[in-house]
């Protein structure tokens, strides 16, 4: 079905494989190129002193699978076990839910898309006044989550648990796949960072005549801001959707 189409994928080195996979499942010929990648925070502090009172918590939420791997890292790290939290646990989506999951953890709330407006959604059952939420993400993120459930009663901490940051190589490999001569047909972006990134890297020149692919409105958002032209939304904000919204163009 992507026979002979050149896709590059954006992710991480270390979480390209899943979407890799899919993609040469359905012939395609897959350029790896990653545009971020995952590093520890600036400053450990914050999380340690919110580990150390992890059982205050009645929430814990995980907005990627990234966040739940520091935070079980450093968690283990402190010398605590799973048994300290108290809290219920809510995951942004699938892939979160399946790395809490695996991490032994029990998730309790997913919404049902996978942005942070529908996780705010979620919470309109559960009654937020003076509880006290922990949100271990990224050092740069939206701000939707923790202003809504704030402006509900609740009182979040925000940690920062891990930040992204350009591979070193990331200029080099895009002149390789970016030369004029054989040019990718597809490039597919995860998250706004990965636009972002390639964009600082690349410059959106760069992808005249390449089709883009995002795997939701927040991505196609960033995207158009920084004048790229989008092709291919997916409608279920998974890798899953990415790879149908791809298709579906191609049909």
């Amino acid at each position: 079905m992507l026979a002979g189409k050149r896709v590059v994928i954006t992710r991480a080195r270390e979480q390209a494989g899943e979407l890799a996979a899919k993609l040469e499942k359905l012939g395609a010929e897959v350029i790896e190129f990653p545009t971020i990648e995952i590093q520890p925070p600036a400053d450990w502090r914050p999380l340690d002193e919110a580990l150390a009172r992890i059982g205050s918590y009645d929430w814990l939420i995980f907005t990627s699978a990234n966040g739940v791997r520091f935070f079980m890292d450093r968690l283990v790290r402190a010398g605590l076990e799973i048994g300290a939290i108290r809290a219920r646990i809510c995951a942004i989506g699938p892939a979160t839910r399946a790395a809490a999951e695996n991490a032994g953890l029990r998730v309790d709330l997913i919404p049902d898309q996978y942005v942070a407006e529908s996780l705010v959604r979620a919470f309109e059952a559960h009654g937020l006044g003076g509880k006290r939420i922990l949100l271990p993400r990224a050092a740069v993120a939206r701000d939707v989550v923790p202003a809504e459930l704030r402006r509900r009663g609740a009182e979040v901490d925000v940690v920062e648990a891990y930040r992204t940051g350009i591979p070193q190589d990331a200029l080099a490999l895009a002149r390789r796949v970016f030369a004029s001569g054989h040019r990718p047909d597809w490039i597919a972006f995860t998250s706004s960072s990965t636009v972002s990134h390639f964009v600082h890297v690349a410059g959106p020149a760069a992808l005249d005549g390449v089709r883009v692919a995002t795997i939701g409105p927040v991505t196609t958002a960033t995207a158009c801001q920084l004048g790229i032209r989008v092709t291919a939304e997916a409608r279920t904000f998974t890798t899953e959707g990415l790879v149908e919204a791809i298709l579906e163009a191609e049909r």
